[in-house]
């Protein structure tokens, strides 16, 4: 990447190579752009590197030790190297906490002044404008950086050798995701306590349209009758009523929604979805995508509205600029939403599948913001069933008048048409059909509402998601089951429910979204970044004494098979969760060393060969699929579940 031969003026420097090669495009002669392969240092890996000083009214100051890897040393020296024949520097590295910091150490290291320079997109007109219009660092986002840094760190190191003293060696705890492993328990503990109730649902068919019983039918008994009833009831329209609507486009994409909707439509985590963002960007297709704004500049919504005329037609674009309001208390409206550089690049030719499926819902949400409202007209239907007793009945129809930005919409608006029946007209009784149901518990969490449940909460920034519910997997904490679920494991509750015995601030949802506030604020330069961790350290480090001093050790509940270990025969087959998943191991560990493969079986047996159990299994890139416990002497495999032939 580095050419010391490089005779250029001036000298940018940005984080990644993607990056780099797509600002060199548009740069051309007289600029050197380097990357700097990420942070250049940072605290250091195997220590604290956090000396706390408790001073006057027992305020705590912080004196942080920056260190630098081999490779970060290597990076910054072949950098310095160049910068030393260049008139100007320009630090060009991404627009937020994480890019002012990178930006503020690389200038420390160089002890050369540069220019920082800002861009939400890659593109010609925006490197322009940011060349004219550099600044300083802002200092401000630089400490809120380093605070969050600090904030992570403290917790981290000081909590986790109490976990390994408490509960088992190797644990570690961190503050976003501690919290994000309470919602999951909770959430799990909600479906444990649940009890279904049952109910009955009734579909009575009629000679013009099929109606829906609206009466609750709570058992069996009762559902008996009411079909003796409905079966010989008379039926006549007691009302027909008719609704225009008007259905505005949803805002453009945030980080949040943008995950929230790739796990939806595209069963994405948000690590992929995040990664395929970051390429999308860096590659010039894409604004910058962490961002909680939802707001966008003049001239792309001028762009977007030409666009919508030409293509489609005046009568598909909004009557006038339609703006939207950003929901978190904290965005920064100089960010904009997530939309595409260029309106009439509707597809990417020469990327990736990934990129082409992301990149095309982000250009067709951004679209649909500016385009005019859906209308249409719902009909509801009330009928009335008389025999010994009155049951009320009801049909409900819709119909679009003017698809407006539905015609952009993926998932196309069903219509449902109703036939003309008049108020008063009798309908004749043809069949009906009755089902027995219970309530469902809550779903469990996925990516998307629990990244939706996390911002609601004012927990964790658009940077923050992905690297939170990554994390809280890798250490075992919850675990992917069927539908990409999360589920504790037991680790995550025996961790979980002795951080809010003994430790409640650090996963209390009020106290940790304050905390979040408060690093926006140090970022808005309204609060000093050390009042602001000794607030928070204070009491954390007096909890952290009194529950090593006292707190019970915890004695973690392990899954058993009900199978005896096959080597040592005196211990239980348990499931234990390692680097890699799910494993089978000897109770009596680390006394019997017996491991095997964990398989995750159905409950039936292959449809192929007749002998082995289907079981799911993940492929190398970590998606799932069905196959038989008999492989590689049964080749069966499938992407969806079997189901069993009656």
């Amino acid at each position: 990447m580095v050419n010391d031969m490089i005779k250029s003026m001036n000298l940018v420097i940005v984080e990644s190579p993607t990056k780099a090669r797509t600002l060199t495009k548009f740069l051309g002669e007289g600029y050197a752009v380097e990357a700097t392969m990420g942070h250049v240092r940072d605290l250091p890996e195997k220590r604290l590197g956090v000396k706390v000083t408790k001073g006057q009214s027992d305020k705590a100051t912080f004196e942080l030790e920056y260190v630098q890897t081999e490779r970060q040393k290597t990076n910054m020296a072949a950098i310095q190297r160049i910068s030393g024949s260049v008139d100007q520097i320009y630090l060009a590295t991404d627009p937020d906490r994480e890019g002012e910091a990178i930006a503020y150490h690389v200038k420390e290291l160089l002890k050369k002044d540069g220019k920082r320079i800002v861009f939400h997109e890659i593109t010609k007109h925006a490197i322009e404008e940011a060349l004219k219009n550099p600044r300083g660092i802002d200092m401000p986002l630089v400490e809120a950086q380093q605070a969050r840094r600090v904030l992570d760190r403290l917790v981290g190191y000081k909590l986790s050798p109490l976990l390994w003293k408490k509960i088992r060696r190797g644990l570690s705890a961190g503050r976003v995701q501690s919290v994000a492993v309470r919602l999951v328990v909770e959430k799990e503990r909600e479906i444990e306590a649940f009890k279904p109730v049952e109910y009955w649902d009734f579909l009575v068919t009629l000679d013009k349209l099929t109606v829906k019983l609206l009466d609750k039918i709570n058992d069996k008994d009762q559902a008996e009758k009411v079909e003796k009833d409905l079966r010989v009831a008379e039926y006549r329209v007691a009302g027909v009523e008719r609704k225009e609507f008007r259905r505005t486009p949803p805002a453009p994409f945030t980080t949040s929604t943008l995950q929230q909707a790739a796990a939806n439509k595209l069963g994405w985590t948000a690590k992929r979805t995040m990664q395929v963002a970051q390429s999308l960007y860096e590659e010039g297709y894409i604004t910058y995508h962490r961002t909680d704004s939802t707001n966008i500049a003049a001239e792309a919504i001028t762009s977007v509205r030409e666009f919508i005329v030409n293509k489609l037609g005046e009568k598909y674009a909004a009557e006038k600029a339609r703006e939207y309001k950003t929901k978190s208390k904290v965005a920064q409206e100089a960010h904009e939403a997530i939309r595409p550089t260029e309106m009439g690049r509707e597809k990417l030719d020469s990327a990736n599948r990934d990129q082409e499926r992301l990149y095309e819902m982000v250009w067709r949400r951004f679209v649909a913001c500016q385009m005019a409202e859906a209308k249409g007209v719902t009909v509801t239907v009330t009928v009335t069933g008389k025999n010994n007793s009155e049951y009320k009945l009801q049909a409900k129809g819709e119909t679009i008048t003017f698809e407006g930005w539905y015609k952009l919409n993926e998932e196309k608006e069903k219509e449902l048409v109703l036939p003309e029946v008049a108020e008063g007209e009798k309908l004749e009784f043809v069949d009906l059909t009755k089902e027995q149901k219970f309530t469902q518990p809550p779903a469990r969490y996925n990516d998307a509402s629990l990244i939706k449940a996390l911002e609601e909460m004012g927990i964790g920034r658009p940077s923050t998601y992905a690297p939170t519910l990554s994390t809280i997997q890798d250490r075992q904490y919850v675990e992917r089951i069927e539908n990409k679920r999360f589920k504790p494991t037991p680790l995550g509750l025996a961790v979980n429910d002795f951080l809010v015995a003994n430790f409640p601030k650090i996963v209390d949802y009020e106290f940790t979204a304050n905390m979040e506030y408060g690093l926006d604020e140090v970022a808005n330069g309204e609060k000093k970044w050390e009042p602001v961790v000794a607030e928070f350290y204070g009491p954390f480090e007096d909890t952290l004494k009194n529950v090593g001093e006292n707190a019970l050790r915890v004695k973690v509940e392990v899954e058993t098979t009900g199978e005896k270990c096959p080597e040592c025969h005196g211990g239980d087959v348990v499931v234990r969760i390692g680097k890699f998943g799910r494993f089978l191991a000897c109770s009596r560990f680390p006394e019997c060393k017996y491991k095997a493969n964990w398989q995750n079986k159905i409950g039936m047996k292959c449809p192929k060969c007749g002998d082995g159990e289907v079981i799911m299994r993940k492929t190398r890139s970590r998606r799932n699929f069905f196959g038989c416990s008999n492989y590689p002497k049964c080749d069966f495999a499938s992407w969806t579940k079997p189901v069993a032939q009656p």
